[in-house]
C-alpha cells in the first residue's frame, strides 16, 4: 500500500552474521514499496535468512548505475512510496552507494530516515584497543603508490585515531608503505571478516603487521591506525626528513616543503633549505 508520505529509508545490514539484523530491518524489507539494493541477490538471500517476505519492487543500486537510478527513486518517493536503501553490509553512504540519493532527496525536500545498525568502522574501532574518543574515517586507501604515500603522509601528524578500508589484495603493500612513511612502531590494528566465522583482529606496530600480511590475508579488511604522538612543531630536522620522504615518493621537493610547512606552521623556505642539505 502506498503511504501518502513517501520517504527514503537508509538501513544498515549485517556485516556477516544475519542475526545482527534488527527487527525493524525485517519489517522494512517486508514492507517497502521499493528496495534499492547494492546487490539484489544478496539482499534477497538476507531477506530469506530473516524470514522477511519481500513484496515490493527490488532494483539494483550499485556504483555503476547509482546516478541513473536516482531520478526514478526520487519520483517514487514523491508519489508517496517508501524506498528502502540497503548495501551489501553496513550503512549506506559510508564508502557505499547512497550519498547522491540522499542529497537528491534533501534537495527535493523529501523525508529521509535511517534504521541504525552494524558498522565496520565503529566495530573495528571498538576492537582495536586504540584510543577512540576522537577518530577520523578515511574511506578506502588509494590504489596507486604515489597517492597512497601522500595519503599516509597526510596522516603523519593526525592526532586522532584513523580508520580506513583496504582490499585483501593490497593490504600487504599498504601496510609496508604505511610502515615506511609513518614508522614501523606506529600502532595499528587490522580487523578482517568482522562478525563472521573467521573473524580476526591483529594488533601491533605497522612493521610487524606488514610482515604478517606478507603471507597473504583474506576477507573484508578494516584498518585502525593510532594517532600521531605529540611532537615539537619546530623540530626542523624531523620535518625536513618528512619533506624528503615525500620527495622520494615522487612529489616535487618544493611542493613537499609547502605541504609539510602548512601543517607544521613553519617557514616553507626554511624547510626547503633544510631538506636540500639532507
Amino acid at each position: 500500500m502506498v503511504d501518502q508520505q513517501g520517504r527514503l529509508v537508509l538501513a544498515a545490514t549485517p556485516l556477516g552474521d544475519s542475526r545482527d539484523a534488527s527487527p525493524r530491518l525485517v519489517e522494512a524489507l517486508a514492507g517497502a514499496d521499493v528496495i534499492a539494493a547494492e546487490d539484489t541477490r544478496r539482499t534477497r538471500s538476507l531477506a530469506a535468512a530473516l524470514g522477511a517476505a519481500i513484496t515490493g519492487r527490488v532494483v539494483s543500486f550499485y556504483d555503476a548505475v547509482e546516478t541513473s537510478r536516482i531520478a526514478g527513486l526520487v519520483e517514487a518517493i514523491q508519489e508517496g512510496r517508501t524506498v528502502l536503501l540497503v548495501t551489501d553490509a553496513g550503512m549506506p553512504s559510508v564508502s557505499d552507494p547512497g550519498f547522491r540519493l540522499v542529497a537528491a532527496c534533501v534537495e527535493a525536500d523529501l523525508t529521509v530516515t535511517c534504521l541504525p545498525g552494524p558498522s565496520a568502522v565503529t566495530t573495528a574501532l571498538a576492537l582495536s584497543g586504540l584510543p577512540c574518543e576522537r577518530f577520523c574515517f578515511e574511506g578506502f586507501a588509494p590504489r596507486k603508490d604515489g597517492e597512497r604515500r601522500r595519503f599516509f603522509a597526510a596522516l603523519a601528524r593526525e592526532p586522532r585515531t584513523a580508520v580506513f578500508f583496504e582490499s585483501p589484495h593490497r593490504i600487504a603493500a599498504t601496510l609496508a608503505l604505511a610502515a615506511e612513511v609513518l614508522g614501523a612502531d606506529r600502532r595499528a590494528a587490522v580487523c578482517r571478516e568482522l562478525t563472521k566465522t573467521y573473524e580476526e583482529v591483529r594488533r601491533g606496530g605497522l612493521g610487524e603487521l606488514a610482515e604478517w600480511a606478507a603471507d597473504g590475508v583474506r576477507g573484508e579488511i578494516t584498518v585502525v591506525l593510532s594517532g600521531a604522538a605529540p611532537r615539537d612543531d619546530h623540530d626542523i630536522d624531523a620535518l625536513a626528513g618528512e619533506v624528503r620522504r615525500l620527495a622520494d615518493g615522487g612529489m616535487r621537493l618544493k611542493d613537499a616543503a609547502a605541504q609539510v610547512a602548512a601543517g607544521a606552521g613553519v617557514s616553507k623556505k626554511v624547510l626547503y633549505d633544510a631538506a636540500v642539505t639532507i
